[in-house]
């Protein structure tokens, strides 16, 4: 946290000045006890003071909001938020269960950049929710887990919108009679093209500059996404050829 520049912190005064426009009626006493419930965690200077981020904000925003629009309880909206944390949008009536974003994928089925971004990465599922999520049931997900063709986030038990993407494929093939054990060829394929990518970025990500890693890290995402629109291109035509022989 110490790269985060001083400025990026707001004391609970600004907070307050940043949320009386749309409610008027919070009080630092409103945002304490809203502390106090675990809704937002500040951080606190040496002295004890507290140290509110932008994210702290938007936190503030949509409970104030909850309550005043949708008049939910501090329990339902903690639980909202606890699903927000994990990439996931709040279910859209009461008791049901959250929702995955729908937007990992373009409307031709492809990924497109933004599929690659941090954000999708971010997506955490537990086993049942990438299960339901993805439309599979657990022992295809056990199979693509065994064949190593989806894993767990490092160090966790959640799974992503990778995995998430992989086993809505691996569903769809499925139907066509191509089991888990058929893919790992597209598993070594991908793991190819991983080190043909890896050339380019690293030494990209070496070079000297704030913006370096951020210009590698974008360059991940086009490569990523050209390098699987390129290789549907070539089995197309691979297949088209094979059709017209």
């Amino acid at each position: 946290m110490s790269a985060v520049p001083a400025r990026a912190y707001m004391s609970i005064g600004e907070v307050l000045a940043k949320l009386r426009p749309d409610f008027p009626d919070v009080t630092i006493s409103k945002i304490r006890f809203l502390e106090s419930e675990g809704l937002v965690e500040p951080q606190r200077t040496p002295s004890g003071y507290r140290k509110f981020t932008g994210n702290d904000l938007q936190r503030l925003r949509y409970v104030l909001g909850a309550q005043r629009d949708q008049y939910l309880p501090l329990k339902v909206i903690k639980t909202h938020l606890e699903a927000i944390d994990r990439g996931l949008e709040p279910p859209e009536t009461p008791g049901g269960a959250p929702r995955v974003p729908m937007s990992l994928v373009s409307a031709d089925g492809l990924p497109t950049a933004d599929a690659f971004s941090h954000d999708a990465t971010e997506l955490r599922l537990s086993r049942d929710e990438l299960a339901t999520a993805a439309g599979v049931e657990r022992s295809l997900l056990d199979q693509l887990s065994d064949y190593g063709l989806i894993q767990p986030r490092p160090g966790s038990d959640h799974y992503d919108g990778d995995a998430l993407m992989i086993a809505r494929a691996a569903a769809e093939m499925a139907a066509f009679g191509i089991e888990p054990r058929h893919l790992r060829a597209f598993k070594s394929a991908a793991e190819r093209e991983v080190g043909l990518v890896e050339q380019v970025v690293t030494p990209m990500a070496r070079q000297r500059g704030a913006d370096a890693q951020a210009r590698a890290q974008e360059t991940v995402r086009e490569l990523a996404a050209l390098s699987v629109r390129l290789h549907a291109a070539l089995v197309k035509a691979q297949l088209d050829a094979t059709l017209r022989g």
